[in-house]
This record gives C-alpha cells, sequence and structure tokens, in this order.
C-alpha cells in the first residue's frame, strides 16, 4: 500500500468494507477478523482507514502474521477524525464503514454526518446508551431518505444481549413474558485485562446519564403495552440459583438495546414486548462485595471533574487492574471466555394480540445461552463483522428502506445467529 494507491480511488463505491481506526486497539483485531472470514463472502472488496499511513501499514503486516493471509496489497484511505472532508470522502468510496473509533460521544458524530452525507451504511460497537439512543433520534430519517442503515452496539456485549432475546423468545413454545441474562466471564492463567477505550466510555457515559433521560422522552412517544405480570424484582446483590452464582446488576448498555429492538418488534410486527434485566455473574461473595464497592466509587467520582479526571489518569489502580492503557496481551486474549445465559419465563399457550394479557402466572421456563471467546477483542470483531456481511449480503432482510436500528431490530429476519453460530459465538439451548 503507499499514498499513490490512495491518490487513484474513485469517487463511486469502490469498496464494500472500510475499516475506520484500524490502527485502535480494537481496529487491529477487526482488520484481522475481516482478513480470515471475507473470502467466505464471495466477491466483497475492502480497505483500512486511518490518519497514519505508517501505523495503518503496520496494522496490514501485523494482521499477515496473524491470519497468513497477503495484505501487501489491500488499499488504505487516509481519513482523519479532524477532517470532515476526509471522512466524507472516505465514506463515499464505501458501502459500509465499520467504525471502531471511540468513545462514540466524543467521536461517533463527526462518521456518522459523513456516513450519512456520503451513503454508507455504519456500524459501530458503542456502548453507550446516550449516544446509541441519540444516534437514532438525530439520524433516522435522514438514514431512510438515503436508504442507508446505521446499527450500533454491533460487538460485546449487547449483540449477544439482543440476539440472545430474539433466540430465546423463537426458542420458546407459548408467549415469553420476561427475561434475565446472566453474563460471565473465564480468565486463563495469564489473568484478563480491558483496554482504557472502553473504561473511557463508561466515565463519561455515567457522568452523562441526566441527558439520556432527555433523548428518551424526545424517542419514544408512545407507551408500550403494560405487562399484566411484571418481571421480578432482584436485590442488587443476589444469589441465582439458575446460574449458581451471586449477581450484580450489568450496568452495560444492554437493557436499553434491547428494550428499543422489543418496542420496534411491538410496533412494526406486533410481536409481545419482552420485558428485560442484565446482571453479572461473580464468581464469589467476596469478588461481589469488592466490585459493588468498586462501583460506588466509580459512580460517586465519574459524577464529577476532578474525580473523572482522577479515573482517566489511573484506570488501574480504580479497576483493581481490570483496565489498563496498554490492553490485554495475546496470551491473556487467548484465555478468555464469555457465557450469557438467559432464563425466560412464559405462558404455554399463545395469544394472537401481544395487548392481551394472559391471567395465569407466567410459570414455563426455558434458559439459553450464549458462549463464545474473549468478548473485547475475539468475540467483538466476530459480531461486528458478521453484522457487516449481513447488511451487505442479505439488504432484502432489514427493516425497510433504511434508518437507525439496534441489533435485534435490525437482524431479526437474517441469519445472523447462524453465521456467528459458525465462527464460535455458539447459541444453545439448555432447558426447556
Amino acid at each position: 500500500s503507499s499514498l499513490g494507491a490512495v491518490g487513484l480511488i474513485k469517487m463511486d463505491k469502490k469498496y464494500d468494507i472500510v475499516v475506520f481506526g484500524a490502527t485502535g486497539f480494537t481496529g487491529q483485531y477487526v482488520v484481522e477478523e475481516i482478513a480470515r472470514t471475507i473470502e467466505e463472502e464471495k466477491g466483497l472488496t475492502w480497505a483500512i482507514a486511518g490518519r497514519n499511513m505508517q501505523k495503518l501499514q503496520a496494522v496490514l503486516r501485523e494482521a499477515s502474521k496473524q491470519t497468513g493471509k497477503d495484505l501487501d496489497e489491500l488499499p488504505i484511505i487516509i481519513a482523519d477524525i479532524k477532517s470532515q472532508d476526509s471522512l466524507l470522502e472516505m465514506a463515499k468510496q464505501s458501502r459500509l464503514v465499520l467504525n471502531c473509533v471511540g468513545p462514540y460521544r466524543f467521536f461517533g458524530d463527526q462518521v456518522l454526518q459523513a456516513c450519512v452525507e456520503g451513503k454508507a451504511h455504519h456500524i459501530d460497537i458503542s456502548g453507550e446508551p446516550g449516544f446509541l439512543e441519540n444516534t437514532q433520534l438525530k439520524y433516522h430519517s435522514k438514514a431512510k431518505e438515503n436508504s442507508i442503515y446505521i446499527v450500533g452496539s454491533c460487538g460485546f456485549d449487547s449483540i449477544p444481549a439482543d440476539m440472545g432475546t430474539l433466540f430465546t423468545k423463537d426458542k420458546f413454545d407459548g408467549d415469553l413474558n420476561d427475561i434475565e441474562g446472566f453474563v460471565g466471564f473465564e480468565t486463563g492463567p495469564a489473568g484478563g485485562k480491558v483496554n482504557f477505550g472502553t473504561w473511557q466510555s463508561a466515565i463519561y457515559g455515567f457522568a452523562h446519564l441526566k441527558e439520556t433521560v432527555a433523548i428518551r422522552k424526545a424517542l419514544f412517544t408512545t407507551k408500550l403495552p403494560k405487562p399484566q405480570h411484571k418481571q421480578t424484582k432482584r436485590r442488587p446483590l443476589h444469589y441465582q440459583d439458575a446460574v449458581q452464582n451471586w449477581c450484580l446488576p450489568f450496568l452495560g448498555s444492554d437493557k436499553s438495546v434491547v428494550n428499543r429492538s422489543q418496542r420496534y418488534l411491538y410496533e412494526t410486527d406486533k410481536n409481545r414486548p419482552i420485558q428485560f434485566n442484565a446482571y453479572l455473574r461473580m464468581p464469589s461473595l467476596f469478588v461481589s462485595i469488592m466490585t459493588a464497592f468498586m462501583g460506588v466509587v466509580f459512580g460517586i467520582m465519574a459524577s464529577f471533574s476532578f474525580g473523572r479526571t482522577l479515573l482517566e489518569k489511573f484506570p488501574g489502580f480504580f479497576s483493581f487492574g481490570t483496565f489498563s492503557f496498554e490492553g490485554p496481551t495475546r496470551k491473556q486474549i487467548e484465555g478468555c471466555s464469555f457465557s450469557y445465559t438467559f432464563v425466560g419465563r412464559g405462558y404455554p399457550s399463545k395469544t394472537s394480540d401481544p395487548e392481551e394479557q394472559h391471567k395465569d402466572e407466567p410459570t414455563k421456563r426455558i434458559i439459553t445461552r450464549v458462549d463464545g471467546p474473549e468478548p473485547g477483542y475475539v468475540a467483538t470483531p466476530i459480531c461486528m463483522v458478521q453484522a457487516g456481511y449481513a447488511i451487505l449480503k442479505e439488504t432484502s432482510k432489514l427493516p425497510p428502506q433504511g434508518g437507525v436500528y439496534p441489533p435485534g431490530a435490525a437482524f431479526a429476519k437474517t441469519s445472523l445467529i447462524e453465521r456467528l453460530n459458525k465462527h464460535n459465538v455458539k447459541f444453545t439451548v439448555t432447558e426447556g
């Protein structure tokens, strides 16, 4: 790849996929995942984009080493988050931009604007509910007008949560009332770490929770039908028999993402909305108490400016070593995995109308699981890349006309679950 090659790029849609932010920690792994799988998709073309030619070339060298694929001739596009013109040029050349540049609260809007104007589909891996819902509020009409799809949160943990909910509903014989999701992680002998970008997203997501309330009021103007049987309320720290672990509330974006998909599927397909809550499985009571304590400290510090500065300066100290500037090593990544267990309750019979309430208690149970490799840098690229292929290859099965959607709404009728099953993110029924 050379700067000369960049100058020759035509203004039409030369590439099916462009990975923007390829030099970032996650970007490197997304490039490797495409290199490994793109031949399965017959005829898709791709390029990588970022602001530094030398670093982009280094990404390709590393990806070639890791995958055994020759990426020497892969095109490189120079695009900088600080130059709107360069982002627009990138979008104009691509059918789909895989956007790996976060935190999206700071850098997402510039790329979205370019994609809407340049008529490129856009996928991100944001876990920031405020950003995701504001994107829907701001760009849904324009994306529809330009026949492009903008699908946020296409990594871990929202794809397993959202598609796992749809999978559980599909496998349940009757009407499903509610699902509790329990996510847990395993680390190998080398331990595990998470990159600083995820930590930073969490800090600012927490700091701006009030904004999200206002966005939701503007976005969701109609109410969903009230369920006759409310989901069981859990104590913040509780023991869950179904997964045999102590559990804490999972403060990621899963609940908001699943709720948006459930709303869409109710409004368009008249599907009964499922109540959903997510919890974090803890290895022991002691770790649960320490994590809860860390969460309280984090919440207090994220709510004022000086506290946020300290959290950003010393991620390792405030997260007991979980988050770091350098992220995990390849050895740590190889030893990690996740499992997401879905415990659904519902009714053996089905009603024809989602508004019609069941009189009896929801006594029927189903348990399903989504299992996969290390969540941040192996499962996330798998989810993101397969979601991208589904947009390009199964456009007719997406919601009509384009728009901004969560994964469950976008991919409900596609083969995304089958695609993930083939690529080591496995969906199974364990009970019911």
